[in-house]
């Protein structure tokens, strides 16, 4: 059974990898039927296919166990990162092949290994009704570009939405259960000056030396102090100790961060540039807000000539507590299946259970150890898709009985 059960997971990780689903343009609709088609053989699942904002596509599938009981959102993402340089890549990026354990391919980790995970998982639960509550099976698209044609526009339009917790198969380790991450706030930062040839700069003001002056000053955000709260801090504490992460990415998990994603300035080298922007991505630890950074941002870019800024996206830091009957279905049922106790933790990268938390819902992420996250040769182990899809059953078993 186990054998069969990873050659299942295996082929349906390399058939959703070989289904371009890139961001942009998030076009989900031929990876998403796929899932259909295995989906629409299981007995007495129920399947929904919402379009938000063409070409992004959505899935939502429900099972009544037939008994009264709690209802479990699984979540997952059907999209992916862009390629990129596809001569920088060994393996085919969209080709899912199999080398030394690993299926490789843009995807694989981020998610579409842990999707073919929860669709087996819905499997096996339809042969086993009834049983307490339900399952939703909700698959979205949008996700690279933070979700809001996807889980977002899910949440706020699909009446199958509705329940008790969120389990999301996002990237991060099948023995790790990650119940919070950082908030963002994105900026537009536009500098206007006045052009003149760059022989005589006395006539002109440039606007990339007030873009990039204004940069500079931006970094001071980093310096506000997060309190994070209570159950969050000693949770992060006694991960630092059990993660073996570097000391640096345990750091910047606790601190703020400022990327400046793109900057454009002028048309030629010898003129005086006008206007210059820039747009920046500021990553929000537990124990600040957006409101926050947005003051500091102020303090730091108010009344400086020339320069103006729009808040573009913003999202709170989020977390469930430890103590939440959802997060102690996941360490129990983790526990079970590796015979040790699962390591709690706060996620550094944003994922759709942001979303969810957001919209009131108990979260956790639960996944697979991704390689090359976003990179060249993105993979998946697959040894780790029989061990995720052991974690999820036995955290649904405590769920559901």
């Amino acid at each position: 059974m186990t054998e069969d059960l990873a050659t299942r997971l295996t082929a349906m990780t390399r058939a959703l990898v070989q289904k371009d689903s890139q961001t942009p343009p998030s076009d989900t609709g031929a990876v998403l039927q796929t899932v259909r088609s295995f989906l629409e053989a299981i007995p007495g699942l129920t399947l929904k296919r919402y379009v938000s904002e063409a070409p992004v596509e959505n899935l939502v599938a429900v099972l009544d166990g037939g008994l009264l009981g709690p209802r479990t959102i699984l979540s997952g993402h059907v999209d992916t990162y862009p390629v990129g340089d596809v001569s920088s890549w060994t393996f085919e990026p969209l080709g899912g092949e199999i080398d030394d354990g690993f299926i490789y391919g843009r995807g694989a980790a981020d998610m579409k290994g842990g999707v073919a995970v929860l669709m087996e998982v819905v499997a096996d639960w339809a042969r086993r009704r009834p049983f307490a509550g339900s399952l939703v099976l909700a698959l979205a698209g949008d996700e690279e570009r933070m979700g809001e044609l996807g889980t977002q526009w899910l949440i706020d339009h699909a009446p199958e939405i509705c329940g008790d917790g969120v389990l999301v198969a996002d990237a991060g380790g099948p023995l790790t259960v990650r119940l919070g991450e950082k908030g963002m706030l994105w900026l537009e930062i536009e500098a206007e000056g006045k052009q003149a040839h760059s022989a005589h700069t006395y006539a002109g003001t440039n606007a990339a030396d007030r873009l990039v002056d204004a940069l500079v000053a931006l970094r001071q955000v980093e310096k506000l102090t997060p309190q994070p709260p209570a159950d969050a801090g000693r949770v992060m504490a006694s991960a630092a100790l059990r993660s073996g992460e570097p000391k640096v990415l345990r750091d910047t998990l606790q601190r703020i961060t400022v990327n400046v994603g793109t900057m454009t300035a002028g048309s030629s080298p010898n003129l005086v540039p006008a206007h210059a922007s820039a747009a920046v991505d500021i990553r929000i630890p537990l124990g600040l807000s957006t409101a926050d950074v947005a003051r500091a941002v102020e303090s730091q870019l108010g009344g400086r000539a020339g320069i103006s800024w729009t808040i573009t996206r913003r999202y709170e830091p989020s977390w469930t507590d430890s103590d939440n009957p959802l997060a102690m279905a996941c360490l129990a049922g983790a526990e079970k299946i590796f015979g040790e106790a699962a390591l709690v933790d706060n996620r550094i990268g944003g994922s759709d259970a942001r979303l969810w938390r957001r919209a009131g819902y108990p979260c956790a992420v639960v996944g697979l150890t991704p390689k090359n996250l976003g990179a060249p040769d993105e993979a998946c182990e697959i040894r780790e898709l029989t061990q995720l899809h052991a974690v999820y059953d036995a955290i649904i078993r405590e769920i559901h009985g």
